[in-house]
C-alpha cells in the first residue's frame, strides 16, 4: 500500500491536469472561460502534486509509527509469568551455594526438558557441564536465573529458595556470559560499564584486562571510546565474547556463569583466559558450560548431562578412567 499510494498521486494529479486542459481549453475557445484563470488553473494542478505527496509520506509513517506503538502497548501489557519473591538478600553475605533438587522441567509444547537432576555446587567452587547439543545444560541456567520456572523441585542458593528471593535481588548476585553476546550501540566503555554503572574507568580497565580485551581494545580506532555498532558488528565474534567476559568481571557477583564463554575464541586467547579467570574464580560460585572440554578440566566438579539428566559426574581424570560419555568425548577433542 505504501509502494502504492505515490504512483496513485501522480496519477490523479496527472488526470486532473488533462481534464482541466481539454475541458478548460474548450471553455476558453468558447469564451466561457477567462485566459487568465484557465491559466491559472493549469499550473495550479501541478503544485498541489508536492504537498500531496507529503501528505502520502506523513501517513505512511503515522502507520508505520502506530504499528510499533501497538507492539510495544503489548509487551507492557504481557501478563508477567515468573511471581517475584519477597526475600532481600545481601551480595556481601552470599556463599554461593547452589542446590538443585530433583528438578523437573520441559518447554511448553514439548517433551521433558529435564528429568529428576539433583547436584549440589559447593560456594565458591567451579562446576563444569557438558553433554550433547540438546541435552539441557543452558536450560539448567535458564533455571537458576528464573527466566523459567521448573515444574517441579527446588533450586536454592545459601539455603533460600530462589523462587523466594526478589528477582532483581537474585539476578543481581548472578554474572552470566552467555552464549549468544548482546552488546549495544554504544562505545566499548558503555558496554563493558552496562550494569555496572558505579564502576569508575579503573575498574574497566582492569576487568577488560583480565577478560584478555585490553590489547585488541587499544588497537580500535578510538580506543574504549569506540563505537561498537548495532549487536557489536563492528567487532568480531571473539571480541564481543571478551568484552562480554569483562562485562561479567567487572560487576564482581558472587556467581559466575560462563555459558560457552570461549567458544568464538582463538586457542591461544583461551589459554590466555583461562588463567585469568583461575584467578577470580577462587572467590566465588562458578558454573561453566563447554563443549571444548579443555575450559573445565581443572574443574572442581564436572556433571555430564544426555537428554535431561545427569548420566556421569566427578573429576576429569575419574570421568576420563570411568570410559563412558565424556571419555569419549575428550577423546574426540584430542583426535585419539
Amino acid at each position: 500500500m505504501s509502494s502504492a499510494f505515490i504512483p496513485l498521486i501522480r496519477f490523479a494529479i496527472l488526470f486532473a491536469f488533462i481534464a482541466i486542459l481539454l475541458i478548460g481549453g474548450f471553455q476558453v475557445w468558447n469564451k466561457t472561460l477567462n485566459v487568465g484563470t484557465y491559466s491559472f488553473l493549469v499550473f495550479i494542478t501541478q503544485r498541489l502534486l508536492w504537498p500531496l505527496t507529503t501528505l502520502g509520506h506523513v501517513l505512511d509513517d503515522f502507520q508505520r509509527s502506530l504499528a510499533s506503538i501497538n507492539r510495544v502497548v503489548d509487551l507492557i501489557d504481557t501478563p508477567i509469568e515468573i511471581k517475584d519473591g519477597n526475600k532481600k538478600i545481601d551480595l556481601k553475605t552470599i556463599n554461593g551455594e547452589i542446590i538443585f533438587k530433583n528438578i523437573f522441567f520441559n518447554y511448553l509444547g514439548r517433551k521433558s526438558t529435564i528429568s529428576g537432576i539433583n547436584f549440589k555446587v559447593p560456594a565458591k567452587t567451579t562446576i563444569g557441564i557438558v553433554g550433547l547439543t540438546g541435552s539441557g545444560k543452558s536450560t539448567l541456567i535458564k533455571l537458576l536465573l528464573r527466566i523459567y520456572d521448573t515444574n517441579e523441585g527446588t533450586i536454592s542458593i545459601d539455603g533460600i529458595p530462589i523462587k523466594d528471593i526478589k528477582l532483581k535481588e537474585l539476578r543481581k548476585c548472578i554474572s552470566l556470559v552467555s552464549q549468544e553476546t548482546y552488546l549495544f550501540h554504544g562505545t566499548v566503555k558503555e558496554n563493558i560499564a552496562y550494569g555496572s554503572s558505579n564502576s569508575s574507568f579503573k575498574d574497566i580497565l582492569k576487568a577488560s584486562k583480565i577478560a584478555e580485551a585490553h590489547k585488541f581494545i587499544e588497537q580500535l580506532p578510538d580506543g574504549y571510546k569506540t563505537i561498537v555498532g548495532e549487536r557489536g558488528q563492528r567487532l568480531s565474534g571473539g571480541q564481543r565474547q571478551r568484552i562480554a567476559l569483562a562485562r561479567a568481571v567487572l560487576k564482581d557477583a558472587p556467581i559466575l556463569i560462563l555459558d560457552e564463554a570461549t567458544a568464538s575464541v582463538d586457542n591461544e586467547t583461551e589459554v590466555l583466559i583461562q588463567k585469568s579467570l583461575s584467578k577470580i574464580t577462587k572467590e566465588r560460585t562458578t558454573i561453566v558450560i563447554a563443549h571444548r572440554l579443555s575450559t573445565i578440566k581443572n574443574a572442581d566438579n564436572i556433571i555430564v548431562m544426555d537428554k535431561g539428566k545427569i548420566i556421569e559426574s566427578g573429576k576429569h581424570d575419574f570421568l576420563l578412567n570411568n570410559k563412558n560419555v565424556y571419555s569419549d568425548l575428550w577423546n574426540v577433542q584430542v583426535g585419539i
